[in-house]
């Protein structure tokens, strides 16, 4: 699904447009002109669907250099084993989420509490992936003619991270689970989620230059994305708490 002329919406589950598996989160492809990217890869049995989205947009997925994982909870990361096997790509994510993506470890991504009161299959088996990059808060990577940025986000859960995307015609913030529509979050009963640091981050992408949000989930704003954001910022601003999302 074309959104512009730089991003396609090539996944989503339940909590967006059920483009694919019920589970998987917004799954967005990059097309940089000459090379494509995707930002996330799904909760894994949705890969093949996934995958027949970017043909149906015209583009072969053998072209797909590289996967941006931005955080390490299965909805977004656990289609990564099989995307990486079906295209070729390098998995990229952040430093502090990539052992635990090549473990597979269950339990500290909190996978293994969520199947105990069924919000994940209890078959689901979450599958290890070998990580080719792991990136650190600020770096950038060409996309073809564009560039993509890496921005810690902690807060959601340790390791989290929006990317920044510098498009043809406007810069785009790959929220994945930090800020939603109406400056909405997702602050779950989980041990690596953190309260101050879910503050700080939305502090932090108030403060950067960009126009089109590109969350984990939900709503899509293409142009004036930026206010969604600052709502956010500003609920914690004034020790409140911003709307949450699950809610």
């Amino acid at each position: 699904m074309r959104l512009t002329n730089d991003v396609y919406l090539v996944g989503g589950g339940d909590y967006g447009f059920n483009l694919t598996h019920r589970l998987d989160c917004h799954t967005y492809l990059i097309d940089g002109g000459g090379e494509l990217a995707l930002v996330d890869a799904g909760f894994g049995p949705g890969t093949d669907e996934i995958l027949d989205l970017v043909r149906a947009d015209g583009f072969d997925p053998t072209d797909i250099s590289k996967i941006f994982v931005t955080h390490y909870h299965a909805d977004h990361a656990g289609g990564s084993a099989a995307m990486k096997r079906a295209t070729g790509a390098q998995v990229c994510a952040g430093v502090e989420a990539a052992p635990t993506m090549r473990a597979a470890d269950a339990d500290q991504i909190g996978l293994a509490w969520a199947q105990s009161f069924g919000f994940y299959p209890a078959d689901y088996v979450l599958e290890p992936v070998d990580v080719d990059i792991e990136f650190s808060d600020g770096e950038r990577f060409a996309v073809g003619e564009l560039e993509i940025e890496a921005i810690a986000t902690p807060g959601h859960c340790q390791g989290h991270y929006c990317m920044r995307l510098f498009g043809r015609d406007r810069v785009y913030l790959f929220a994945s689970d930090a800020v939603f529509w109406g400056g909405a979050i997702i602050l779950q009963n989980v041990r690596d989620s953190n309260l101050q640091q879910y503050a700080e981050s939305c502090n932090k992408i108030a403060n950067l230059e960009w126009e089109g949000l590109l969350p984990g989930h939900h709503v899509i704003s293409l142009r004036n994305g930026h206010r969604h954001a600052e709502a956010a910022a500003s609920d914690f601003n004034r020790i409140g708490l911003p709307r949450d999302l699950l809610r």
